[in-house]
Formats: structure tokens, sequence, C-alpha cells
């Protein structure tokens, strides 16, 4: 499966889609990158003259690029508009904040993908390669 198929097969659109390219895939992981832009919603009110990320679109993030495209590529022919999708668990741990117009990649690990549930050990790193945060993130596909 291309990596474009994998992305124009997520259940989302802008502006709620956080993957801007993925750049690997296989059956054990994947690794992708998401441009902030500075024009995006919640910055308007999160820390009035000094915006950062959310932590909660951070950990989105995450999810859709560790979690969901992974779970794309793995069930490979088998995804389609009725598969559904839902996060089950999350720990993360933030280490630095992100900023308007701020590139990241995440990076992904698959621990297991069994059920129908895909549980992943997932990072995001900032364009100087620093950890801005990581965890697991599980989900159900089915």
């Amino acid at each position: 499966m291309k990596k474009e198929d994998i992305i124009s097969k997520l259940p989302y659109s802008k502006p709620f889609l956080f993957v801007d390219e993925l750049l690997h895939v296989d059956e054990n992981g994947v690794e992708g990158c998401y441009a902030f832009d500075e024009n995006l919603d919640f910055y308007k009110g999160h820390f009035k003259g000094n915006p950062i990320t959310p932590g909660v679109i951070l950990t989105e993030v995450m999810a859709q690029i560790g979690v969901v495209c992974l779970g794309i590529y793995l069930l490979n022919d088998t995804f389609n508009k009725n598969t559904t999708i839902a996060l089950t668990s999350n720990e993360i741990e933030f280490s630095k904040p992100v900023f308007p117009n701020e590139k990241v990649t995440v990076i992904s690990e698959k621990i297991y993908f069994r059920f129908g549930k895909l549980k992943c050990k997932v990072e995001m790193k900032n364009e100087k390669g620093e950890v801005v945060c990581s965890g697991t993130i599980a989900g159900m596909i089915v």
C-alpha cells in the first residue's frame, strides 16, 4: 500500500487532519510529519500573546500518525469507509512545547496488534530532533 493511499483513507479532513506526510511505514511501525500552521483556531486562545500547541492536539497528531495510519496499513484491503476507529487508552509525557509554525515528526513502534486492538509506543520530535512528547497509545480498529 502506498503512503499516499494511507493518508487518503484517514477518516479526517481539514482542519482536523494532522498528517502531512508519511516518511516510512511497515508492519512494525510508521514515521510521519505534520506542520502546525500559525492560523489554526486553537492558537487564538491558548496562552494569550504566546500561543503553544495544546497537549490534546499533540496527542491527536501522535494517534493519527502513530496508530491510525499504521492500522490502515496493517488492515490493508480490509480497511474501508465502514471501518470504525476509536482511541482506547493513552499515556503521554510532555517534555517541550510546540509552537505555531513548527514541524514535528512522529515515530511509532507497534507493541501489539490483536483482536482489533493496536497499541504503539509513540514519540514526537521537533525539527531539532528533540523529543517533545512520548508514551503509548492504543486504539480499536473494527
